[in-house]
C-alpha cells in the first residue's frame, strides 16, 4: 500500500504578535526550505509520515527549533524572539531600513536573484527595481555595465557589501565587473532609493546598494550551474558548503568562469572569480571570514559607435563598430584591454554582550592591481615627457606607441556597530567606520614604432594618492501607539591627497579635507497591521571625485555636492497584494553635473551648478491574480531640472565660445518617465514562464534639451545625427524555468531567458562633444548599442 502523504503549515510570527514576512523555515530531514509569504505563513506539502525536525529564522531575532512525529497533517507555528543579530547581519541591523523604515527601498532575496542569474553583470539583476536604468558598454550585459538610479550614475550609488564600502575611494564609481558572477555568492540585497539611512562609505545622493553575502546553511550541499547563449557566452560555477560541522563551523566556497565575445565588435571578456568563506558559531559569537577575488579582461567599448556610423544602414556592422585599437594598415591591436584583479579580505565578528546590548565589527582589507592598455598612432613623443632625437639625420616627434595606464591600490580599515534595545519599543545603534585608501597610478610606454629615444617599460607619469574617510553615526527608533519615529545623525570626515594643479599651474602634490554632517528623520504611522505611511527628511553631501580635483587649480575647483531629500509615502501588503507608493523631492546646492563629454579613459567631465532638483512619484506592487499567475510592476514618473544652466560650445571659426543660458532645462541621462513589468506564470510545479518588459522614456545627452546659441544653425539634416539625446526604448525579455528532483539529485533546473525577444533597435547611453564649425553647431555624438534578440540557457543541479 502506498505511504499517506501530510502536510505541515503554520505561521511565524514576533512577540508583538506581528507577522515575519520573507522569514525561513528549514526542514532538516528532508534538507527543504521555505519562505513566508506576506502573512508569516509557510507550508510543506507530501510529506510522508515520520519524525521532523523544523528551524524557523528570521533576520534580528533568535531561531526556533520544533519537532514533530508526523501522522497526519499539522499546523506548527512559531513566535521568534528578539536577538543578537550575527556578524552576517550587521549590515542589516546598522545600515539597512526595516519594514516601518521612512524610506523607499526594495529588497531582493537569494531565490529572487538566481531566477534572473544567467551570467550577466549585477547592475541586470536590479533592472525591475523602481527608478533603475542599465547599461552595458559590450552591449550584452557581460563586461563593462552601468547603473543610474533616480537618474544618479555610479558615482552617487553608494554600494556595501557586507557593510564594507565598494565604491572607488578616488573615482566613487562601482565596477562590478571586477567581481565576476558576486551574485552567486550573495544571500539577499536592498537597494534604498535618495539618502536613506546612514551607511559606509560614499555619499548616496541617488541610491545604496547594500549587499549580503553568503550566510548560514545548516547542511551540506553541492551546486553546479553552467549557461551558455549568444555571442559566444558562457558561464561556469561551482558552489560548495560543508554544512554546519559540530554543531559549530561551517566553510562555503565557489568558483566562477564567464566568457563572451560581446554584440560590440571585438568588446570581448575573460572573467574569473572565487568566493570562500569560513564561519564559527559560539553560544553568544559569530565569527565569519570571507576571501573573495575577480579577474578581468575585457577588450575596450568605451567610446561607444559614433552616430554617423549608427545611422548609415548600408554598413554590415553599422551598430556594433569598434574603432578602437585599429592599426594603421587597418587591422586591430589585440591587447586593446582593461586588465583588473581585485582581492577582498573580509573578518566579520559579532557578540552579545547582554540582553540588550549586543556589538558587530569588520576589519577589511582590499586589494587592486591592474591596468588599461591602448594603441596611440602618431603619438607626439613631448607629451610624454621626452625631447624629440635626431636619428639619422631625421627628428624623430612623432611615433606609434603602445602604452598601459596602472591603477595599484590597496583599502583597508575598520566597520562597526553597537546596538542597544533597553526595551521592544525602543533602540539605539553607534556605528561608524574607519578606512584608509593608498593608490598609485602610473603608466609605462611598453613599445614603440620608432626609438624615439624611449627606453624600455618607460615610465611617463605616477601619481600617488591617498585618502582617509571617517564616520561617525548614530540611530535610534522609538515606537508609541502606531508612531514610530527615526532619528539617524552622521559626521563624515574626508582627507584626500592627490598630485594636481596649483595656483600657478605647476603639478605637485596638494590636499584636501571636507568635514560633513549628514542628519535624516522621519515618521511611521501604522494605520493598521497591513498598512502604513510615512515621511522622512534627510541631508547628504558628496565629495568631488578624483578627476575634479587633479583636472582643476584651487581656484577652478569644484565645491562639494549637498542633498537635501524629502520623501513621503504609502506601503502596503495583503495576501493578493502589496506595494506602495513615494513621493520624493531632491533639492541639490552645487550639483556637480554631467555634461555628457567623455575624456579618454570614459570619465565624465563635471561642472557644479548652484540650482537644481527632482521630483517625482514612484509605484511598485505585485498582484497575485490566480493561484498560478501574478503581476509585479514599477513606474516613476519624474522631473529633473537645473535652474540658470550656462553652457559653453567651443567655436572653431574665429577660437572663440558661445554661450548658451537655459532658465531652466533637464539634467542629462535623467529620463521623466521608467517603467518596469513581470508578468509570471507558474501552470505547473516547478515551472514559470515570464514576460518582463521595460520603458525609459527620452533622455538628453547633455543638459542643453538640444538648445543650439543664437545665430548658429544644426549641421546635417539626419534627426539622429543633430539631436544630442537617447531615443526612449521599450524592450521585452522572456525567461523560462522548470525545476524538479530525482532521487540522488536535490534538484535540476532548466533555464531559458530570451533577451529582448522583439529584437528593438536601441542605444542606452551615449556621450556628446558638440562644438560649431562653419557657422553651424556640430554634434559629434557617440552611442552604446544594446544587442538585438539574444539567448542565454542554463543548467543547474543541486546535491
Amino acid at each position: 500500500m502506498a505511504s499517506a502523504q501530510f502536510s505541515i503549515s503554520g505561521k511565524i510570527i514576533n512577540q508583538a504578535g506581528e507577522a515575519l514576512p520573507g522569514a525561513t523555515i528549514s526542514l532538516v530531514n528532508l534538507n527543504r526550505g521555505a519562505q513566508t509569504n506576506v502573512s508569516g505563513n509557510y507550508r510543506f506539502d507530501n510529506l510522508p509520515a515520520g519524525n521532523y525536525t523544523l528551524i524557523a529564522t528570521y533576520i534580528g531575532y533568535q531561531s526556533l527549533t520544533k519537532t514533530t512525529a508526523l501522522s497526519s497533517s499539522e499546523t506548527i507555528n512559531f513566535t521568534l524572539s528578539t536577538g543578537v543579530f550575527s556578524a552576517e547581519e550587521v549590515v542589516v541591523t546598522a545600515t539597512r531600513a526595516g519594514k516601518n523604515s521612512p524610506t523607499a527601498f526594495t529588497n531582493l532575496s537569494k531565490k529572487q536573484l538566481e531566477k534572473n542569474n544567467f551570467g550577466q553583470d549585477l547592475p541586470y539583476l536590479l533592472n525591475q527595481t523602481p527608478s533603475v536604468v542599465i547599461t552595458s558598454d559590450a552591449g550584452a550585459g557581460i563586461g563593462y555595465t552601468g547603473i543610474r538610479i533616480r537618474g544618479s550614475d555610479a558615482s552617487r550609488v553608494n554600494v556595501t557589501i557586507n557593510g564594507i564600502p565598494y565604491n572607488d575611494s578616488e573615482s566613487q564609481g562601482s565596477y562590478f565587473v571586477d567581481l565576476p558572477d558576486i551574485t552567486s555568492s550573495i544571500n539577499n540585497i536592498q537597494v534604498q532609493r535618495g539618502v536613506g539611512t546612514s551607511t559606509n562609505g560614499a555619499g548616496a545622493f541617488g541610491g545604496s546598494i547594500n549587499i549580503q553575502t553568503t550566510t548560514r546553511r545548516d547542511t551540506g550541499y553541492a551546486d553546479i550551474n553552467n549557461s551558455v547563449g549568444s555571442y559566444g557566452s558562457v558561464k561556469n560555477t561551482i558552489n560548495l558548503g560543508t554544512g554546519l560541522l559540530g554543531g559549530h563551523f561551517s566553510v562555503d566556497g565557489r568558483l566562477s568562469r564567464i566568457k563572451s565575445d560581446g554584440y560590440i565588435d571585438r568588446a570581448s571578456s575573460q572573467l574569473k572569480s572565487f568566493f570562500v568563506s569560513g564561519a564559527y558559531y559560539g553560544a553568544n559569537s559569530t565569527l565569519r571570514a570571507n576571501v573573495f577575488s575577480g579577474y578581468e579582461r575585457t577588450y575596450q567599448a568605451w567610446n561607444g559607435v559614433p552616430d554617423y556610423i549608427i545611422s548609415n544602414n548600408n554598413l554590415p556592422n553599422h551598430r556594433t563598430y569598434n574603432e578602437l585599437g585599429i592599426l594603421p594598415d587597418g587591422s586591430y591591436y589585440k591587447d586593446q584591454v582593461d586588465d583588473y584583479t581585485q582581492n577582498h579580505y573580509q573578518l566579520l565578528y559579532d557578540q552579545k554582550l547582554s540582553d540588550k546590548v549586543s556589538f558587530s565589527g569588520a576589519l577589511h582589507y582590499t586589494k587592486g592591481k591592474g591596468y588599461y592598455e591602448e594603441y596611440k598612432t602618431d603619438a607626439a613623443v613631448a607629451n610624454y615627457g621626452l625631447t624629440p632625437v635626431v636619428i639619422g639625420g631625421d627628428t624623430i616627434k612623432n611615433t606609434d606607441l603602445a602604452r598601459r595606464r596602472w591603477l595599484d591600490n590597496d583599502f583597508y580599515g575598520i566597520t562597526y556597530a553597537l546596538k542597544y534595545q533597553p526595551q521592544s519599543n525602543l533602540n539605539f545603534t553607534l556605528g561608524g567606520a574607519y578606512n584608509r585608501y593608498n593608490g598609485a597610478h602610473f603608466g609605462n610606454i611598453i613599445y614603440t614604432a620608432q626609438s624615439a629615444g624611449i627606453p624600455p617599460n618607460y615610465e611617463y607619469y605616477r601619481d600617488d594618492a591617498k585618502k582617509n574617510d571617517f564616520n561617525i553615526f548614530g540611530r535610534g527608533e522609538y515606537k508609541t501607539g502606531d508612531v514610530t519615529l527615526f532619528a539617524d545623525m552622521q559626521y563624515r570626515r574626508i582627507y584626500y591627497s592627490f598630485l594636481g594643479f596649483d595656483r600657478n599651474l605647476n603639478n605637485v602634490q596638494q590636499n584636501a579635507t571636507l568635514n560633513f554632517f549628514n542628519p535624516k528623520v522621519g515618521v511611521t504611522y501604522q494605520l493598521n497591521d497591513n498598512n502604513n505611511i510615512y515621511a522622512s527628511f534627510a541631508v547628504g553631501n558628496h565629495e568631488p571625485n578624483r578627476d575634479d580635483y587633479t583636472n582643476s587649480t584651487p581656484a577652478s575647483r569644484p565645491k562639494a555636492e549637498n542633498l537635501k531629500d524629502f520623501e513621503a509615502g504609502y506601503r502596503t501588503s495583503s495576501e493578493a497584494f502589496r506595494g506602495g507608493i513615494n513621493l520624493f523631492y531632491m533639492l541639490y546646492k552645487n550639483q556637480l553635473i554631467l555634461t555628457g563629454a567623455l575624456n579618454d579613459v570614459g570619465a565624465q567631465i563635471r561642472n557644479n551648478v548652484k540650482d537644481s532638483y527632482r521630483a517625482g512619484i514612484e509605484l511598485d506592487g505585485r498582484l497575485q491574480i490566480t493561484r498560478m499567475l501574478s503581476w509585479a510592476a514599477t513606474a516613476t514618473v519624474s522631473t529633473n531640472k537645473i535652474k540658470n544652466y550656462g553652457q559653453f560650445l567651443n567655436n572653431y571659426d574665429d577660437g572663440s565660445q558661445a554661450f548658451i543660458l537655459l532658465k531652466k532645462t533637464d539634467i542629462a541621462y535623467s529620463p521623466s518617465f521608467i517603467a518596469s513589468s513581470e508578468l509570471s506564470l507558474a501552470p505547473f510545479k516547478g515551472g514559470e514562464i515570464a514576460f518582463i518588459s521595460k520603458y525609459i522614456s527620452r533622455q538628453y545627452l547633455d543638459n542643453t534639451m538640444n538648445t543650439n546659441p543664437g545665430g548658429f544653425t544644426s549641421a546635417g539634416s539626419n534627426a539622429f545625427i543633430t539631436d544630442r539625446l537617447l531615443k526612449s526604448y521599450f524592450v521585452s525579455d522572456v525567461r523560462m524555468r522548470y525545476n524538479f528532483s530525482v532521487k540522488s539529485v536535490k534538484n535540476i533546473g532548466l533555464g531559458l531567458q530570451v533577451n529582448n525577444v522583439f529584437s528593438k533597435k536601441y542605444e542606452a547611453n551615449g556621450a556628446t562633444y558638440p562644438d560649431i564649425e562653419g557657422g553651424q553647431v556640430v554634434n559629434y555624438n557617440y552611442y552604446f548599442p544594446q544587442a538585438t534578440r539574444n539567448f542565454m540557457a542554463s543548467v543547474s543541479l543541486s546535491f
